[in-house]
């Protein structure tokens, strides 16, 4: 029997401390970039259309937030981001521009690399679509059949 209440006290207290575990809330020290969101849409668009859109982020970290870098996955995809630290609280944007000169599907990212001690690189996804401008055709104002009879 004392063997019975021994294994259950036992049992209880590594049960106890492994709730206590589970519910312990972590604090982040240092700087936390919390994006906005993690895709950028353009939809679908007309070459030629605004290439500009904009990615909001606050840090929501105790210290100082400060981009890096940030990159596109190409040449036609373009980030502008600010180059001042980000205090605790503050919202910021990078700015994303896209060649819309470039018809087709657009899949592309841009990573940004900030000072954070831990998941410290961001992956911005663009996507979206251009489609070719409409072409308006030169109508004549009126036009002629070649078998009628000229006047």
């Amino acid at each position: 029997m004392k063997k019975i209440l021994i294994l259950l006290v036992l049992f209880l207290g590594v049960a106890g401390m492994s709730y206590a575990q589970d519910t312990k809330t972590e604090t982040t020290d240092g700087p936390l970039m919390q994006l906005a969101a993690e895709v950028v849409d353009y939809g679908t668009i007309e070459r030629g259309a605004d290439p500009l859109r904009v990615v909001e982020f606050t840090n929501t970290g105790t210290e100082p937030l400060v981009i890096k870098n940030a990159r596109g996955s190409c040449g036609c995809t373009v980030p502008t981001w600010p180059k001042e630290p980000i205090m605790p609280g503050e919202t910021s944007k990078i700015e994303i521009r896209y060649d819309t000169k470039r018809v087709g599907n657009i899949s592309k990212t841009v990573k940004v690399t900030t000072n954070e001690k831990e998941n410290n690189v961001h992956v911005i996804r663009v996507k979206g679509k251009i489609l070719r401008a409409k072409k308006v055709e030169n109508v004549p104002a009126k036009e002629t059949n070649m078998l009628a009879p000229k006047k």
